[in-house]
C-alpha cells in the first residue's frame, strides 16, 4: 500500500529538518504542508510564563504577515490559548467563511510548547490526523532545533533576564514529563529573576529521583549554589548512590567549593513506580504534602537533617509513605506559601493545597492546574513576588496495567 500524502510529507518534512535552521521552520513547514491539503500553517510557541503565545517567524522580514496574523495572542480568552490550555484540537471557521480553521497542540510529549494554526482543505478525520501528526514533527524539531537558538530564545522571553535565571532554566529538565505511570510538573517564579530555587528529576528503570532546592539568597551567587548542588546529585545518583549519600556528596561539594556559609535546604526523594512506595529525606526544607481524592490527607513531616553547606553534619531520617493510585505529591519552596499580598497577608500552605485540589477536581491537567497557580500567586502578590517560588507535582498512576506499552500509552 502507497504512501498518503499526510505520510509523504511527514517524511519530507522530518529530511529537509536535519540541515535547518529553527528560523527556517515556518517557511519549510509551510511549504510541505501545502501539498497534503494543509494551508496557512502558523506556529506559535508559548512563553516562559505561559501567558502569551507568540508567532514564530514574525520577526523574519522574508514572510508577510500583513493578513489576519497576529503576533502574539493570550493563552486566556483566546481560542488558540483553549486548545494550549486543554490540549485538545480547537477549530473555528476561517475569516473568509470557507475552508476550516484548527488550532491544533504543539506537544513535545506532555510538555506544552505551543499551538500549530492550519486551515483545512478537506473536512474529514483524516486531514485533522495529518494535522495532529504535523504539529507533533514541529515538536521535535523545536526541541531538537530551539537550545542551538538564540532567536528561539528571545521569542520565549518577554522581559530581559537576569545572569542567575539564564543558568537555572538551562539546567532544569522539562518542565511536564509523563508515562504511564506518573506525570510530574513544575513551575517556578519570577521566571526572569530567578536566585536560588530549582528543581530536578530523573527516572531510572523503576524509580523516579526527584529533588527540589532552595539555596540561601536572591542572586547570582544562589544560583551558583544550586547549581551545584543538583549536579552533585545528578553525579551521584548515576553512580548508584541512596538519597542520604546523594545529600553527603551535595554538602562535600557545596563545603569545598564555597566557604562564606552560602547553603542549600532541599527535599530528595524516590518513587518506585512499581508499589507507590516514596522514600525521602529533608534538609531543613517544608515539608512534602499528598493529595488523595480530593483531599489533603498527609503532610510528610520527619525528622530533618541540616541544610546542605553548613558543615554541621546532622543527617535525615529516611522516611518512608505508602502512595494510593492517582495520589498527588507537591513538593514546593517556601517562597510559594509566604507570597504576601500588598496588605501583608500571606498565600499560605492552606490556600496552596486547596488550589490544587480544587482544579484536580475540574479535571485540569497538571501542567494547566501549576499554570494557573502560579497566576494566581502573582495576582496575589500584585505580580511582583519578593522570593523564589517553586512547586513540582507528581501524580502516580498506579503499577503498570495489563497489555503491552503501546497500548497502555495509547490509552492515555
Amino acid at each position: 500500500m502507497g504512501q498518503g500524502r499526510g505520510e509523504r510529507m511527514l517524511g519530507r518534512l522530518l529530511a529537509a529538518s536535519h540541515l535547518m535552521a529553527l528560523e527556517q521552520l515556518p517557511t519549510v513547514v509551510a511549504e510541505h504542508a501545502a501539498r497534503a491539503g494543509i494551508d496557512d500553517v502558523l506556529i506559535y510557541v508559548v512563553d516562559l510564563q505561559q501567558s502569551v503565545l507568540r508567532l514564530l517567524g514574525a520577526r523574519d522580514s522574508a514572510r508577510d504577515f500583513a493578513r489576519d496574523e497576529e503576533p502574539e495572542l493570550r493563552v486566556d480568552g483566546t481560542l488558540a490559548g483553549r486548545a494550549f490550555q486543554n490540549v485538545q484540537v480547537v477549530t473555528g471557521q476561517s475569516s473568509d467563511g470557507g475552508t476550516r480553521q484548527c488550532w491544533v497542540p504543539i506537544l513535545d510529549g506532555t510538555e506544552r510548547i505551543g499551538v500549530l494554526r492550519v486551515r483545512l482543505r478537506r473536512d474529514d478525520a483524516e486531514a485533522l490526523r495529518d494535522a495532529e501528526d504535523l504539529a507533533g514533527l514541529i515538536a521535535l524539531i523545536i526541541v531538537s532545533k530551539g537550545p542551538s537558538s538564540d532567536s528561539f530564545a528571545r521569542l520565549v522571553r518577554r522581559h530581559d533576564m537576569t545572569v542567575s535565571a539564564e543558568m537555572q532554566w538551562r539546567l532544569m529538565p522539562p518542565m511536564t514529563f509523563a508515562t504511564d505511570r506518573v506525570v510530574i510538573g513544575a513551575a517556578l517564579e519570577p521566571a526572569y529573576k530567578l536566585g536560588g530555587d530549582t528543581f530536578d528529576y530523573a527516572l531510572a528503570g523503576d524509580i523516579v529521583r526527584l529533588g527540589v532546592y532552595d539555596a540561601m539568597g536572591h542572586d547570582t551567587s544562589a544560583g551558583l549554589t544550586s547549581n551545584l548542588a543538583v549536579a552533585a546529585c545528578r553525579n551521584s545518583r548515576v553512580q548508584g548512590a541512596g538519597l542520604t549519600e546523594a545529600g553527603r556528596a551535595i554538602e562535600e561539594v557545596l563545603m569545598e567549593q564555597d566557604s562564606s556559609g552560602r547553603f542549600v535546604t532541599a527535599v530528595l526523594a524516590d518513587l518506585d513506580l512499581g508499589t507507590g512506595i516514596l522514600t525521602w529525606v529533608n534538609y531543613g526544607h517544608p515539608a512534602p504534602v499528598v493529595i488523595r481524592g480530593g483531599r489533603w490527607v498527609a503532610t510528610l513531616d520527619s525528622s530533618p537533617g541540616t541544610p546542605l553547606g553548613t558543615g554541621l553534619g546532622i543527617e535525615p531520617e529516611t522516611c518512608r509513605e505508602q502512595l494510593e493510585p492517582g495520589d498527588r505529591l507537591l513538593l514546593y519552596t517556601d517562597g510559594i506559601v509566604e507570597a504576601r499580598d500588598p496588605e501583608k497577608q500571606e498565600f499560605g500552605l492552606q490556600r496552596f493545597v486547596d488550589f490544587i485540589i480544587r482544579h484536580n477536581a475540574d479535571g485540569l491537567p497538571v501542567p494547566e492546574t501549576l499554570r494557573r497557580l502560579i497566576a494566581g500567586i502573582l495576582e496575589h502578590h500584585a505580580g511582583r513576588l519578593d522570593d523564589d517560588a517553586t512547586v513540582l507535582v507528581l501524580e502516580w498512576r498506579g503499577p503498570a496495567p495489563p497489555g503491552s506499552a503501546a497500548e497502555r500509552l495509547a490509552r492515555l
